[in-house]
């Protein structure tokens, strides 16, 4: 027992290395990494962000940063697959907690979350968000973008989130369309994979669609993907219903029809070489999830994220 660790979210002595904690109990940070609000010399943090007031249909997305970080207990402290490395052995990663709001006044919300971000990049961390709803990608892109200038984004989602949007709206439909309008991404660079649904504009952006990603493998959906963005700066997000609910009905709006998780999460493994400057999970609803369908799946997509994140730090080293 003298190799085992417990509760290591509060008791690790470094920021670097894996936990040895029982997949079945210790306290719950994302993959046991160390919570702490200290930046220093962290190379990434995970933010939640419990947010689900801008939902169009089902709330309970707030609750996504918990049930992320309960479903990724399940990677203990093997090398973790496909990447075939501890991810923390050199790469120093925290659990920030979570972003403070007031839910009775949403209209500040957007600013509480940027200011957040901004800290976290300012320290030259790399943030992956755990949301919340997908409302709060405009924040985090905001902040993002502000470091980093206009972003290419590349997007997994079952809807292209470019509703009317009247640049006050708290929506969780319309960010997309918004972030084009005021420069914070690219157009031209940016891609979303996976849509099934239609919305009103595609603002050039470009789009594989739920029915041709059925028809292609996943280094073909990786290889489009990379070859449109380039070497942009990137931003990742990834809405959890981008997955057809056999895989996520754990989330608020589900669109039958979509891929399975094995093969997106193969297309995230294929999307090393992009420059990759900050990512989220998110519309992950518990309370519509059995036996933790969706939350594994999207603490998996959360792990990958670190993974490329981890690779990325290796070929610097």
């Amino acid at each position: 027992m003298a190799s085992k660790s417990i509760d290591n979210a509060f008791t690790a002595k470094a920021i670097r290395g894996a936990a040895s904690d029982p997949t079945y109990a210790g306290v719950l940070s994302f993959m046991r990494r160390k919570y702490s609000k200290d930046l220093t010399d962290v190379d990434a943090v995970v933010l939640g962000i419990p947010f689900d007031a801008a939902v169009s249909n089902r709330p309970g997305a707030r609750f996504g940063p918990q049930a992320i970080r309960r479903a990724s207990a399940i990677f203990d402290n093997d090398p973790q697959y496909p990447f075939a490395r501890d991810l923390f052995e050199q790469m120093a990663v925290i659990d920030y907690g979570d972003v403070l709001l007031d839910y009775g006044n949403h209209q500040n919300t957007p600013a509480l979350i940027e200011q957040e971000a901004a800290r976290i990049i300012a320290s030259g961390a790399y943030l992956l968000g755990l949301g919340g709803d997908h409302f709060v990608t405009w924040p985090l892109l905001k902040a993002h973008a502000a470091k980093h200038g206009p972003l290419a984004l590349v997007h997994f989602d079952a809807h292209q989130d470019t509703w009317d949007d009247d640049g006050q709206r708290i929506d969780h439909g319309s960010f997309v369309g918004r972030a084009v309008r005021e420069g914070v991404i690219d157009p031209t660079r940016s891609i979303q994979i996976g849509i099934r649904t239609e919305a009103p504009e595609d603002f050039s952006i470009n789009i594989i669609p739920g029915y041709e990603v059925e028809d292609m493998g996943a280094q073909a959906i990786a290889d489009a993907i990379l070859s449109h963005v380039g070497t942009a700066p990137t931003y990742l997000t990834f809405d959890i219903d981008c997955l057809d609910p056999a895989y996520a009905p754990g989330t608020g709006t589900p669109v039958a029809g979509g891929p399975s998780s094995a093969k997106m999460l193969s297309v995230l493994r294929k999307l090393g070489a992009l420059d990759i400057r900050g990512s989220d999970i998110v519309e992950v609803a518990p309370a519509y999830d059995h036996a933790d369908i969706t939350a594994i799946a999207g603490a998996t997509v959360a792990m990958y994220m670190l993974g490329l994140r981890a690779e990325k730090l290796a070929t610097r080293a």
